[in-house]
């Protein structure tokens, strides 16, 4: 989810270690010159990263955590708790983890490197070429069993087996339709979904995880896939043999099987739109990203002083790519310093004195380029970092400019199409309406996996399972698969821990080439709630910081989408943040001021009651997948649990629209039962372990939904009372307890209660209600009401009855 750090290596931390200024202003990572001489390599553009890693830190308590924090450092969303204080992960180079170490840090070893990245992306390219040539042709179906059996009381049954050619790819579905008896018509009996079975992790098959319950015994079915397939095949009646059934329906799961990318996974929902006409509307989010794409640029020279770079003004994909640029030695004595311009060429003649040497400045070349009005419309040029250019450059043959992004044509260089799966048998508002949006931060590749299968599930399994129809007829779901398509791009095709977009807000000093992966605005921080421009912790008004919070609130198309949404379908009652990694479930408040731990408002405490209530249920959920239990520890508003974030999403929706929202951080600690101990999964696991975190969470995506249904169905009326905690001589304290989550509203002064009334609150982080003290005998008046809005007793606030509570309580 969210990360509240602002990276170490964007200057402010080195500027504090009181290093050389030209290693203050260095690109992630990089040993950039301390002295005249050299420029070290961009971390990207030999395709390697210059040994960044995801490294462990212990610091003694949270305030070790905010000082790495104020220093910039690129913190993970991870703390846990250890022995000798408290384990927190960052992104840091060599000379980083270095530095901090100077500092007095415990930095201890890696958790994740290059190499890491480098096995996920060959898995990723062998899965997808596999999925590119299977998808080149019409699948073929082989019929392996076609059955119909009565078992128990003579329940009839249907047990349909099929393999498919284009099987191993999990987005195969295989649907049959069967019919009623001999001489009917196909799919009068019904229709079905059939499930994808591997063993060892190859696939077997397509079959009903249970036997499918059927009303007549059909003759023929037709099985079709979404790949073209299709065949008609006799059903036969099998030995009559009655057989144990574990359930009575189908449920279909796991339809994920690599790490996508934002183009599949678009592609992916706009499928399935035009798959289920009749329980989806495909949503065009009105902001256009600025798109997965970069200003061409080229560097000249490499001592500081004599360094210039040129940026274009088109971006690589629109012309940037083809300009060259050259630095000439005329070869005689007393040449001016010119500039020419034929067609995308742009020609430096260097300046020399008398006796033939180069005299021209990086300032100077930057200033006649500038200064060039044909030039001028091609590229900028500017000196290193700030650096006054005093240096005389060095000639330089023709370099051609690149954006250096190496995503493959199929992904698209112009602003992104965001879209959002509308999913319900009912979206007009009438009905409660839940958002579920993944990938805010571009290097969590396993949460968009999350939404795709969660979309999956509820569309594959509505026509069989009765507990999925009744979240789709009941509920309206919004699904945004990738908040931030940019950076995801960027993210698995160029710079593997890239966390914000691609949108560059940085001046000269600071866009430099070499820079380029410091550059973007970290979405989840971009939000008008708690911000860093109210003055909350956790993000940064540095462009090369990885939580950048924008040049203003709300500044970017991703944020300024969700909010549109949500504000555009008022129905929208709660929501689902997924984030990566290290297992947590989390609520807001999600930001405080860091003088005095100003935590923004907390939620009042039926609502509070209200999240444990639900976490209880939607990590149930979680667990039965494979046994993941998130931690109590990990579970409660992201101030308490986590640290703060400022201007993050959740807060956005909660306190301006009243939006219950949640947060999952995915990826929870693996047990190791020999070591007994737990290990931190990283944000790009390997994909068995992704496709794991998946399954799990989308299971507590369900969950969500069932909360949310009971939520939109409740009717039931809360009760209270009162509960006497403690009676000494001249006081008694009590507080109220409710059968369900509710807020109660309660006067002391003999006076009706109302909504304007004192009502119930927290004691305090983690503590649960306030007692309250009397120091006299003591009439109470109250009346509760529960998160849904139904009321004890039916009783009116704003009216005139007298049907409130009522008990006195009495001081010895």
């Amino acid at each position: 989810m969210r990360s509240t750090r602002k990276p170490i290596r964007r200057g402010r931390l080195l500027a504090l270690l009181a290093l050389p200024l030209a290693l203050a202003v260095s690109a992630p990572g990089l040993a950039n010159p301390t002295t005249d001489t050299a420029v070290a390599p961009d971390r990207t553009s030999s395709g390697e990263q210059n040994g960044v890693g995801l490294m462990r830190i212990v610091v003694a308590d949270k305030s070790g955590i905010d000082r790495l924090n104020e220093l910039g450092v690129d913190l993970a969303e991870y703390v846990k708790p250890v022995d000798n204080g408290i384990e927190v992960h960052a992104i840091l180079s060599p000379e980083e983890s270095q530095s901090l170490r100077d500092m007095g840090f415990d930095v201890q070893d890696a958790i994740s490197d290059q190499s890491d990245y480098a096995e996920n992306v060959a898995e990723r390219s062998t899965t997808v070429r596999a999925l590119q040539a299977l998808a080149a042709s019409t699948d073929t179906l082989t019929v392996l069993r076609s059955e119909w059996f009565t078992s128990l009381d003579n329940q009839l049954f249907l047990n349909i087996e099929v393999k498919s050619s284009a099987g191993s790819d999990s987005t195969t579905v295989l649907t049959v339709s069967y019919d009623s008896g001999a001489g009917t018509e196909i799919g009068s009996g019904g229709t079905a979904t059939l499930s994808r079975f591997t063993d060892a992790g190859q696939y077997m098959y397509h079959r009903f995880s249970n036997p499918l319950a059927i009303d007549k015994a059909p003759a023929k079915a037709t099985i079709t896939s979404n790949k073209g397939g299709s065949v008609t095949v006799d059903v036969a009646k099998w030995l009559g043999s009655p057989r144990k059934v574990t359930g009575d329906h189908p449920y279909v799961s796991d339809f994920v099987d690599h790490y996508m990318d934002p183009t599949e996974i678009t592609a992916r929902f706009t499928s399935l739109a035009a798959e289920f006409p009749k329980l989806t509307q495909l949503i065009d989010l009105p902001y256009k990203t600025n798109g997965y794409r970069r200003q061409a640029q080229a560097q000249f020279g490499t001592a500081t002083a004599s360094i210039v770079y040129v940026t274009s003004k088109a971006y690589g994909s629109e012309g940037g790519n083809d300009i060259t640029m050259s630095l000439v030695n005329p070869g005689a004595a007393n040449a001016p310093l010119t500039v020419g311009v034929s067609g995308k060429a742009v020609t430096v003649n260097l300046a020399t004195n008398g006796s033939g040497a180069i005299t021209s400045t990086a300032a100077q070349v930057a200033n006649a380029v500038n200064g060039n009005a044909d030039a001028a419309k091609l590229l900028t040029a500017s000196t290193y970092r700030g650096n006054a250019g005093a240096g005389a450059v060095a000639a330089a043959a023709a370099t051609k400019l690149t954006d250096n992004l190496k995503a493959p044509a199929s992904v698209s260089r112009d602003p992104f199409q965001m879209k959002v799966l509308r999913i319900g048998k009912h979206r007009d508002g009438s009905k409660v309406g839940v958002f579920l949006y993944c990938q805010e931060h571009a290097r969590e590749w396993v949460t968009p996996l999350v939404c795709v299968e969660s979309a999956e599930r509820l569309l594959r399994n509505y026509a069989q399972d009765p507990n999925t129809r009744k979240i789709v007829d009941d509920l309206d779901i919004f699904i945004l698969p990738v908040v931030n398509p940019d950076g995801a791009h960027y993210s698995m095709y160029d710079y593997n821990m890239q966390r914000r977009n691609m949108t560059n807000y940085c001046p000269a000093s600071s866009a430099d080439p070499a820079n380029r992966n410091a550059w973007g605005v970290d979405i989840n921080r971009n939000f008008s709630v708690g911000s860093v421009y109210d003055g909350y912790n956790g993000g940064s008004t540095s462009c090369t910081s990885d939580t950048y919070s924008g040049p203003s609130k709300l500044s970017e198309p991703e944020a300024r989408n969700e909010v549109w949404l949500v504000d555009n379908f008022p129905n929208i009652k709660l929501s689902m943040n997924t984030h990566s990694y290290g297992g947590y479930f989390m609520w807001p408040p999600g930001a405080y001021k860091t003088a005095g731990r100003e935590v923004l408002p907390r939620v009042d405490q039926g609502t509070e009651a209200f999240f444990w209530t639900s976490s209880d249920y939607i990590l149930s959920r979680v667990q039965e997948y494979r046994g993941t239990a998130i931690w109590p520890g990990r579970t409660g508003p992201v101030t308490d649990v986590l640290y703060s974030a400022a201007g993050n999403s959740a807060d956005e929706h909660w306190y301006n629209r009243g939006i219950i929202g949640w947060d999952f951080e995915v990826g929870a600690d693996v047990y190791n039962p020999t070591t007994k101990r737990f290990t931190a999964v990283g944000f790009q696991p390997t994909f068995a372990e992704g496709h794991e975190e998946a399954m799990e969470f989308a299971n507590g995506n369900i969950g969500i939904l069932e909360v949310a249904r009971a939520y939109a169905t409740d009717k039931i009326q809360p009760k209270s009372t009162v509960k006497i905690v403690s009676q000494q001589p001249g006081a008694t304290t009590f507080t109220f307890t409710t059968s369900e989550p509710a807020n109660v509203y309660y006067t002391l002064d003999g006076s009706r209660p109302t909504f304007n009334s004192p009502k119930l609150a927290l004691a305090g982080m983690r503590e649960g209600v306030q007692n309250l003290t009397v120091n006299s005998n003591t009439t109470i008046n109250w009346f509760s009401v529960d998160i849904a809005g139904n009321v004890e007793s039916n009783y009116k606030p704003d009216g005139n009855g007298k049907n409130y509570n009522k008990q006195t309580v009495t001081v010895n």
